[in-house]
Order: structure tokens, then sequence, then C-alpha cells
């Protein structure tokens, strides 16, 4: 008769946790560096991100919401708006104006090739402008009317998918999206991380390739993808606030690793380059919003490098931030839903 051996399943944990103490980054902030038109005033900056040039563009919850009611469908419209400034911060242009897909502003990206993503989480749809702004590629689907009053986060959808909760539909059919990375082949990955759980892969060309991922506290599983980060190798960082942990996965999106203790991670952001490193915003929460707030700057190895910035509404104090912009190591742009803000900051 055979005899059964018990076999311990160990999860690697990068060792964040570890450090005894976190040292502080000295840094200074330039509050709203960007010169906006009299006549707009920014409201939640949901995401910051720059060009080759310099050039900043902002995505911003500022606009003018409607949900039409008049017939037996409600229908949303406006709400977001898409502005580019230089790199001295000067005005240039609204991008997408009055666009059918912005409603509610969830994140801007930058690719290599300096295309401007979108991603908005109302609409459910990611954007890609040309640097030229006109539209060149969309992924997910606006739906066809809107559900008064909304459902609740955890309540199955139609775009929900059939399989485990939060595993959405094995399409580009999103349900609520925080996030677009891409890899070095062009591969483009989505974070459908607040009405589903999952991440969304696509080839080059915008073909749905895979996705992985489910609501809960297991390995693989999420609660909340705030943000996604690719490195140089391929690895994907994934920002899995609810359980307070950042996971890491291949490309195809087997499990690596995990890395704790660094708050509940929202925004994330890689620099470029031969020694990359990571930054980490742990939002302080709306319903607590005096608490956390910290950013953390971390090695790909899991070790805290630095932290640095707390909750409040002062320069160099943060209010929920949803946006990093990490083109250069030292140099920042941040954007904050709780203080309706974009801070500019150096690192020493």
């Amino acid at each position: 008769m055979k005899r059964l051996i018990p076999v311990l399943l160990l999860v690697a944990v990068l060792p964040a946790g570890s450090q005894t103490s976190v040292p502080e980054i000295a840094f200074d902030s330039v509050v709203n560096p960007l010169n906006f038109p009299t006549s707009i005033t920014l409201g939640e900056a949901a995401g910051v991100a720059t060009n080759s040039k310099g050039d900043v563009f902002v995505y911003t919850r500022t606009g003018h919401p409607t949900i039409s009611l008049g017939t037996s469908r409600p229908f949303a419209h406006g709400g977001s708006r898409l502005f580019q400034f230089d790199k001295t911060g000067k005005y240039v242009r609204e991008i997408g104006k009055d666009s059918y897909a912005f409603l509610v502003a969830q994140q801007v990206r930058v690719d290599p090739q300096d295309n401007i993503w979108v991603v908005d989480q109302m609409s459910s749809m990611v954007i890609k402008f040309n640097p030229e702004g006109r539209v060149e590629l969309l992924l997910g689907r606006k739906s066809e009317s809107e559900q008064v009053p909304a459902r609740p986060l955890d309540a199955p959808a139609g775009r929900a998918g059939r399989g485990p909760a939060g595993a959405g539909q094995q399409s580009d059919i999103f349900q609520r999206p925080t996030d677009v990375a891409w890899d070095a082949a062009g591969n483009i990955y989505v974070s459908d991380g607040l009405g589903n759980s999952r991440i969304a892969k696509f080839d080059k060309n915008g073909k749905f390739v895979k996705s992985w991922g489910s609501r809960g506290s297991a390995q693989s599983q999420f609660n909340k993808i705030n943000g996604i980060a690719i490195d140089a190798q391929g690895n994907v960082y994934a920002a899995d606030a609810g359980n307070k942990r950042i996971q890491i996965f291949d490309g195809e999106g087997n499990f690596k690793t995990q890395i704790e203790n660094v708050g509940a991670p929202a925004a994330l952001c890689l620099t470029p380059g031969p020694r990359q490193v990571l930054y980490s915003s742990n939002s302080n929460p709306p319903e607590d919003i005096d608490n956390d707030g910290e950013i953390f700057k971390l090695s790909l190895d899991g070790k805290i490098l630095g932290k640095f910035g707390k909750a409040g509404k002062l320069p160099k104090e943060f209010g929920t931030v949803n946006a990093i912009d990490c083109r250069r190591e030292n140099e920042l742009y941040v954007g904050e839903l709780g203080n309706w803000r974009v801070q500019k900051l150096t690192l020493h």
C-alpha cells in the first residue's frame, strides 16, 4: 500500500516586509506645474503621463457627466477630458473633446512610440490616440445603456462572464478597467480590475490573446487591481490593492512572486533604462483620507529603497494618488484624486 506524503506548497514572497525601517527620501514639489486656461478647472487628476519630448498629458474628471433618462434605455455621456501641455507647463490642446467614451477618467499612459492611451472606467474602454491626437485603436465597448442606480461592484453583470467571480469574458469586453501597459513585443495588457478582477492580454494589433485572474485572495486572484506595469523582461506587476500586495507574473500569466508590506498599492510606475526601479503609491483610501498616502520606491527584487510623502492637502502631501509618471527616475509627476491636482516631484 502506497504511503501518502504531505507536501507543503510555498509561495515566494519578495522581502519588502523584512526591512525593520524604511529610509525617507528627501524631495521637493512644484504644485500645479501645468498652466490651464482660465476657462478650465482641473478636477480629479486620474491620469498623468509624459512623452519622449517632455509633453505632459492629464486625463481628468472635469466635465459635465449626464445620463439621459428620457427613453427606455439610459445613456451616459460627458464627464472627463484629456489635455496636453508642453514641457514648460504651457497649455497645448485638448484631445478627444466630446468623445463618446470619455465618461469617468481612470488613467492615461504614453507608449514608446508616443501614442497616447486612455483608460475610461465607466465606458469600460481603452482608447489609443496617435501622437497627432487621432483615434487609432479601441479596446472594449461602451454599454448601450446604463443601469440606474448602478450595480454594486460585486454584483453579477451581463459583461462579467460565466466563470469564477471577476474572471470576466474571454474577450475585450471589460467591466471598469483601470490601466494599460505593453511589453517589448508590443503586446497590450489591460487590468480589468474594478468590476472584474483579471488581466487581459492582446497582441500588438488589439486581437485578444488570453486573460487570467478572478476575485479572491489566493495566488493569482485579485481584489481590485488598481494599476499594472511591465518590466524590460516582460514581467507583469499588478497592484492588488484589496489584498495589499503587488503580484508579479510572466507575460503568459504564470505567477512568479509577490511583494507585501507596501500598504494598499494603487498607482504603479517602472522607470526605463537598464536599472529599473518601481514606484508604488500606498494611496490613502477614500474612507480614511488622513492616513497613509506615501509613495514607495523599490528595486525589482522587492527591496524597499525608500519612501516619501504622506496623506494631506499641503505641498509634498498626497490625496489619493492615482497616477505616477517616472520617465526620469528622480523626476516624477503624480496625479491626485483627492486634491484635484498634479504635483511635479524632484527626489534627492
